[in-house]
């Protein structure tokens, strides 16, 4: 593969689709985290650099894929001064995968084009397992040309990708699949809460709701989490709180009320409260089963 890929960001996720994009053969040519151990191990792993500043990701790569947190830390890594991507950025492509505000993205590419370089938002709907396996779900926003110049990268990342339009039309779509997921979340959690209250069989009750209207992805994924306190965390509450905000702030812009949507962010806003933020989405039950600690 003649592009080389830097990565900015590498927790579980980032990491994870380093490792597969070496796995096809791409030249992995720099890793970079602020915990610098994280990127000091994964370098090792992959043999390739560790950087120790945001430029010289830039300087040694031709698509840089980023996974970070929130705006602020997207706003961080494309500063306008100081160390920042844009550094030496001309003829670069900037792969930005984290869920953050759509004017963000927006931002971003505006500030990449100043540098002569591109910026696509590449939002993920999949998990861990998926951006190892390279099965990741994808929407991408942006600049056709951009989308079609890096396509081939993205389809070892992704067995579904769909290109949703211009800047910032990925992340408006990213946030109310997270918005309905959350709210999806927080309703089995209740209702599973109230059936084990209740007294009835929780096998019986999801296998009910399996072939009825209660049906949800997050059954499949949850259900058995709830059930059996199993909260190794995928994808947390304190990103759920995140995300179910952006889609929140979206909502207001355009004078819509949005209950449910506050509702089940209150509940991951009370998981970070309580202490459990860190743990996966499906921790919300810790919320709803009586007798709980939470």
């Amino acid at each position: 593969m003649s592009q080389k890929v830097g990565f900015v960001g590498v927790g579980r996720m980032g990491a994870n689709m380093a490792r597969r994009l070496k796995d096809c053969g791409y030249d992995v040519s720099a890793v970079y985290d602020i915990r610098s151990e994280a990127a000091a191990e994964l370098a090792t792993e992959l043999g390739t650099t560790a950087a120790t500043t945001l430029a010289q990701v830039t300087e040694l790569s031709d698509v840089i894929i980023t996974v970070v947190i929130d705006d602020d830390s997207m706003r961080t890594i494309f500063a306008g001064e100081g160390d920042s991507l844009l550094t030496g950025a001309e003829g670069r492509v900037f792969i930005n995968c984290a869920t953050i505000s759509p004017a963000v993205h927006v931002a971003t590419e505006a500030a990449a084009k100043a540098a002569g370089a591109e910026s696509l938002e590449g939002c993920m709907a999949s998990s861990i397992t998926q951006a190892r396996d390279g099965t990741l779900y994808l929407m991408l926003g942006g600049d056709k040309a951009t989308y079609d110049k890096v396509e081939e990268l993205l389809g070892k990342l992704s067995t579904n990708k769909r290109y949703v339009g211009t800047a910032g039309k990925a992340a408006q779509v990213k946030a109310l699949v997270n918005m309905v997921m959350n709210i999806n979340t927080a309703g089995l959690a209740e209702g599973l809460g109230l059936a084990d209250a209740l007294g009835l069989d929780l096998n019986m009750v999801m296998e009910i709701f399996s072939q009825t209207g209660a049906n949800s992805r997050v059954l499949e994924t949850d259900g058995e989490d709830m059930r059996d306190r199993d909260h190794e965390c995928y994808f947390s509450g304190a990103h759920a709180a995140k995300d179910s905000g952006i889609a929140l702030a979206l909502g207001q812009a355009e004078g819509l009320d949005l209950p449910m949507a506050a509702a089940s962010k209150g509940q991951f806003d009370k998981m970070i409260e309580n202490g459990i933020g860190e743990l996966d989405k499906s921790g919300v039950a810790e919320l709803t089963f009586k007798g709980r600690t939470a």
